[in-house]
């Protein structure tokens, strides 16, 4: 009995951090895209602190997966969580390579929308 209990809150406490983890990508898609508005409208210097920014959330993702693996997360939120690590990496993409520049913001808008579909249905996991 003491095990179930201590099994069950293990699994509350990874649940929260996927949450939180999760809320936190989102705010930081919106920092993201903001540096991006800045940078185009008012300081051009500002595609430094834009293409240095991702490094401090770009690993949130695998993160996420971890916690969806101990917290018992469902199975689409584990895959949705994996897919935001991979769209992450289709920005470099088409940020560095001739010609894939125009799916950037694409791939922004569709990220942006993931990420908030997995904090909601992440929050409702519970």
């Amino acid at each position: 009995m003491e095990q179930h209990k201590e099994q069950k809150g293990r699994v509350r406490f990874f649940r929260g951090a996927f949450l939180i983890f999760a809320w936190l990508f989102v705010a930081c898609i919106i920092v993201q895209t903001f540096i991006a508005g800045m940078a185009l409208f008012s300081d051009s210097s500002a595609w430094k602190m834009h293409a240095t920014f991702v490094h401090l959330f770009e690993y949130l993702p695998v993160l996420m997966l971890i916690c969806s693996f101990a917290g018992q997360v469902p199975v689409r939120l584990r895959w949705l969580s994996g897919a935001l690590f991979v769209l992450i990496f289709a920005q470099y993409f088409t940020a560095n390579v001739p010609g894939a520049g125009a799916v950037h913001p694409v791939l922004a808008l569709l990220m942006f929308w993931l990420s908030i579909y997995v904090a909601r249905k992440g929050g409702t996991s519970q």
